[in-house]
């Protein structure tokens, strides 16, 4: 199953599933615990997030490729940071350069798959952590590079928490369409060219252990994304490199999951 949520032509806003030719059918209840899927169908005016997160979790230097493309070694437990919750926009909403980063901008794309928590974890073992998880999306870690790296007191979260650095969607994908996310091709284009092409199967911490981690002693709460790592070819390391700039569109694509389109512009002061 699809879940998404979206706004309609009669400007109200839906929880659905089984989007087609534009439209949804319509789901009444908790997609965490107990819903139904009515089989009223919606035309979909404006996708919206899937969900509106409770907590933003990302992992760091995730993928082999990637960590040697940084000249980091590979690191020996996950590399865990935070995105503020109000970066959360959707499919086809636009990326916002932030008048703050105007001069020097060095914005950054990062294609991730996300991981969405349904019910209260604690202490999961890795076996077990698959059993936790709604389903999985496209996201995006837009990372201002300069604000990472120079601005934020060394601290990441800044320079990753501008409003619409978060994009994710166009919806979520059951566990029961996806049995195994440590197998999926996983791609970011920019303008129409490849920027990054690799596998889940490059990451260093899969999915399960990553749920584990984190849950180690700290509940992780229906609603909490994890954003799983990017593979290599982000544009910081690329020579000369490659920032996003107004106008551009960028795709992040994963195997059986989809597409998420977004297009670039500055921010008004």
């Amino acid at each position: 199953m699809q879940i998404l949520r979206f706004e309609s032509d009669d400007n109200q806003i839906y929880t659905g599933c089984d989007f087609e030719n534009g439209s949804a059918s319509v789901i009444k209840g908790d997609i965490y615990s107990d819903f139904v899927n009515t089989g009223k169908r919606k035309p979909v005016k404006k996708f919206l997030p899937p969900i509106s997160p409770s907590v933003i979790f990302c992992i760091g230097l995730n993928y082999k490729l990637h960590a040697r493309e940084t000249g980091l070694e590979l690191p020996e437990y996950p590399v865990v940071f935070m995105k503020n919750t109000g970066a959360a926009t959707g499919h086809l909403d636009d990326i916002l350069i932030p008048f703050s980063c105007a001069k020097i901008p060095e914005v950054d794309y990062e294609a991730e798959l996300a991981v969405v928590i349904k019910k209260k974890a604690k202490n999961v073992l890795p076996e077990n952590a698959l059993d936790y998880i709604l389903g999985y999306t496209m996201a995006n870690d837009i990372s201002a590079r300069r604000w990472q790296m120079h601005a934020g007191g060394k601290q990441w979260v800044k320079g990753k928490s501008f409003d619409t650095f978060c994009p994710f969607g166009p919806w979520i994908v059951t566990p029961d369409e996806l049995e195994d996310p440590d197998n999926l091709d996983i791609e970011c284009v920019l303008n129409g060219n490849t920027m990054q092409k690799s596998n889940t199967d490059d990451m260093i911490f899969n999915v399960g252990r990553i749920i584990s981690y984190l849950s180690e002693s700290a509940t992780l709460v229906p609603g909490t994304i994890i954003l799983t790592g990017t593979p290599g070819g982000v544009g910081f390391t690329r020579k000369p490199p490659v920032y996003l700039t107004p106008g551009d569109v960028l795709e992040t694509k994963i195997e059986k999951i989809g597409v998420l389109k977004n297009r670039v512009r500055l921010e008004k002061e």
